[in-house]
């Protein structure tokens, strides 16, 4: 289902789903009170809904369409705006699956990039949507031997991507302020998003977190998040360690992207680092991962009935890089017993 005021819009999204053998669309609607009205007759899998919007924004629409519509996965269609990443963000806590931004009217070359993204958003989360689709079974996961760690890790590192936002808060709220050493986390997510997103982490979790500057030395305490359209990588420095961030190539078609922070940091701690990778498409993070074990490091995922998309915990588990694969609320205690020394 597409729900958006502007008729051009919906023209495009439906010329290119209708190009799509992978995805039907079965309603398109000009306002929030269309939507809601429709949504529990045409049972979609996936809405993609506006926020701005007259009668009924998105954000009214959100919890009305949750309950009119259950099983649907919503993404939030914003601008690359303060206003349009703060509704977002909101958006994203009250239970939206994940976002896209719209592309700029002075950038209208990334339209392509839109579509793809969009297109490919769909798929994966109407793929998870609801029971009325067989998924095919997972392929069998061989986890990785626990080894012996006499030391605790000195650093965790988390990735995220779709389903992230709300993983995130979940993940560290019982757990972030028993843990002294440095937390960094990359959520994929534009520039305009992640200093709103860094505000509200801060506020869910209890504990200080905000974007990551350039030289900022790894000093317990403090949460650290990738800063939008820059990669975060770990450097040693005469103070021990400290971020350096850059604007390489993306990876993985991100940017920032999991795997430069989890390379760099498996060469800044060895073996004292534990590595976390929460709900997201793609497999960004299978190759970091690899290189953390390597340096006899510890990693753990998100399982798949807790996660929005399996594609990013879902890789490295399958590639064997991980040594467990829990539900999030057990998770979150795992690693907090790793983190504490306690499972060794």
């Amino acid at each position: 289902m597409l729900v958006d005021d502007s008729a051009i819009v919906r023209g495009f999204m439906r010329r290119w789903i209708d190009e799509d053998p992978r995805v039907e669309l079965v309603k398109a609607c000009s306002d929030g009170v269309q939507a809601v009205n429709d949504a529990a007759k045409v049972r979609p899998d996936v809405i993609v809904l506006d926020i701005e919007m007259p009668n009924m924004d998105g954000l009214t629409a959100l919890p009305q369409l949750r309950k009119a519509a259950p099983e649907a996965r919503i993404v939030m269609a914003s601008t690359l705006t303060a206003a349009g990443a703060a509704q977002t963000v909101k958006a994203l806590a009250l239970g939206a699956a994940d976002f896209i931004a719209k592309p700029q009217a002075s950038a209208m070359g990334s339209v392509d990039s839109y579509r793809s993204d969009l297109l490919d958003k769909i798929v994966a989360l109407g793929e998870r949507a609801g029971a009325r689709l067989q998924l095919a079974p997972s392929p069998p996961i061989k986890l990785r031997p626990r080894q012996l760690h006499t030391s605790p890790p000195a650093a965790l590192v988390i990735a995220a991507s779709t389903g992230g936002p709300t993983a995130l808060p979940a993940f560290l709220a019982p757990i972030a302020r028993r843990i002294d050493a440095p937390i960094l986390i990359v959520q994929h997510m534009p520039a305009a998003f992640t200093p709103v997103f860094a505000e509200k982490l801060e506020a869910s979790i209890g504990k200080h977190c905000r974007e990551a500057r350039e030289g900022d030395i790894l000093a317990n305490g403090t949460v650290f998040l990738a800063p939008g359209d820059k990669h975060m990588r770990i450097a040693r420095c005469p103070a021990g360690r400290m971020i350096h961030l850059d604007q390489g190539e993306p990876v993985n078609y991100c940017r920032p992207a999991a795997d430069p922070l989890f390379e760099s940091a498996a060469a800044a701690y060895g073996s004292r680092l534990l590595c976390v990778v929460l709900t997201g498409m793609g497999h960004d993070g299978r190759a970091g991962a690899g290189k953390i074990v390597e340096a006899g490091g510890r990693v753990i995922v998100q399982d798949e009935a807790t996660s929005v998309v399996w594609g990013m915990p879902g890789s490295v588990a399958q590639a064997g890089h991980a040594e467990a694969v829990k539900p999030l609320k057990e998770l979150s205690q795992l690693a907090l017993r790793m983190m504490s020394g306690e499972a060794a």
